[in-house]
């Protein structure tokens, strides 16, 4: 049997969205900023997924701009508050995306700003009162940026509680909320989010196209220099069957989100109890296990093996068809492992394997089941 169960990576393209990327693919081939009928017509589709996204999330077609997906929705965000809104400091976690890490990293060095990290309980939750300190340290120009779901641990940040706390304190904020649109449902109309970063493929959607929500008269200026494209802020020739592919797959998982979300979420209760009856002293990293404080896409489990073993666990799976991941794929064959797991981790529970096993509608019961078994097998063998 082969079990996919790394949906935080990626998913599977729905068949739904396969044919209508394929239509658009054939039905139209033209340029979007050429003024003759076949560019009219590309631009038509664009425009209307554009309304449509814009829709689904109660904001402004204007304030919705396409990109390659969430690293770039998140670098184009960093860089253009820094550069165009004044911004001098940047309130962050130690736990969010690399996308986000590494590019505060390289402003910290090039643009000089200042970053400020967030301390972190026991479980991967900022200290809200750390955050409020933070931003009434000075009377520089703020912007927070801190994710919605976390990518290895799936915790839920509460996003009207921090983005108030930033207006109420003059700052900008700024969601990573890759593992959450598509999951959840977003009125950014009521929502107190200045900026938010998007990626197609976490719901079902094809790779390499996302979106940025920037809220209308944000002030940023051009990111990506060309033409006058998406709203003159990324110039380039926009995907259009990719564009059109990812409003269709926002959608349908906008009208399936009720039922998906019980059928998958049966699922991870399922594992959790299965897990706990095959390793009594088994850990769940973050809140991963508690469901009303993590995603129910996510489960991110320490399990008690010896050293020996445990250095033989990925393998193992991955013989039997089992894809999941240490820690998130972004991290996948680093030497280094996981840094929102060192940064939560004690001692005792950093010597246990921790995976990450995440679930979407594709998968059943009997997959779980499977995994389960061959956990159980691994061990007493």
């Amino acid at each position: 049997m082969n079990v996919y169960f790394d949906n935080a990576a990626t998913t599977p393209l729905r068949k739904e969205v396969i044919k209508t990327i394929s239509r658009v693919m054939e039905e139209c081939f033209g340029n979007p900023s050429s003024t003759h009928s076949f560019g009219r017509t590309a631009k038509t589709y664009i425009e209307t997924a554009r309304k449509g996204i814009a829709s689904l999330l109660n904001a402004l077609p204007q304030e919705i701009i396409f990109t390659s997906g969430g690293t770039e929705s998140d670098n184009m965000i960093l860089s253009c508050a820094v550069k165009d809104l004044n911004v001098k400091t940047i309130i962050s976690s130690p736990i969010e995306h690399h996308a986000v890490i590494h590019a505060l990293d390289a402003l910290k060095k090039n643009q000089k700003i200042n970053v400020r990290y967030l301390k972190l309980d026991a479980q991967g939750n900022i200290d809200l009162n750390d955050l409020e300190e933070s931003l009434k340290i000075d009377n520089s120009k703020k912007l927070v940026s801190l994710m919605h779901v976390n990518n290895e641990i799936g915790n839920i940040l509460n996003l009207h509680e921090v983005g108030n706390l930033c207006h109420n304190n003059n700052a900008l904020f700024h969601t990573d909320a890759v593992q959450g649109v598509g999951h959840y449902l977003f009125d950014l109309k009521n929502l107190p989010v200045d900026f938010l970063s998007s990626a197609s493929h976490k719901y079902h959607g094809p790779k390499g196209i996302g979106f940025s929500f920037v809220r209308k008269n944000s002030g940023l200026e051009p990111f990506i220099y060309g033409g006058a494209q998406e709203r003159g802020l990324r110039a380039g020739t926009e995907s259009v069957h990719n564009i059109v592919g990812m409003h269709e797959a926002l959608d349908i998982s906008h009208k399936k989100l009720e039922v998906e979300k019980k059928q998958i979420l049966f699922l991870k209760n399922h594992f959790i109890k299965g897990l706990i009856e095959i390793f009594p002293n088994v850990h769940f990293n973050g809140n991963s296990s508690e469901n009303n404080l993590s995603t129910y896409t996510l489960l991110n489990v320490a399990l008690p093996i010896d050293e020996k073993k445990a250095s033989l666990l990925d393998f193992h799976l991955d013989l039997k068809g089992i894809a999941c991941s240490k820690g998130s794929a972004c991290q996948s064959g680093s030497s280094q492992g996981s840094h929102v797991l060192n940064h939560i981790q004690n001692q005792k529970i950093k010597k246990m394997s921790s995976l990450r096993f995440s679930f979407s509608s594709f998968n059943n019961i009997d997959e779980v089941d499977y995994v389960l078994e061959t956990l159980k097998e691994f061990v007493t063998q």
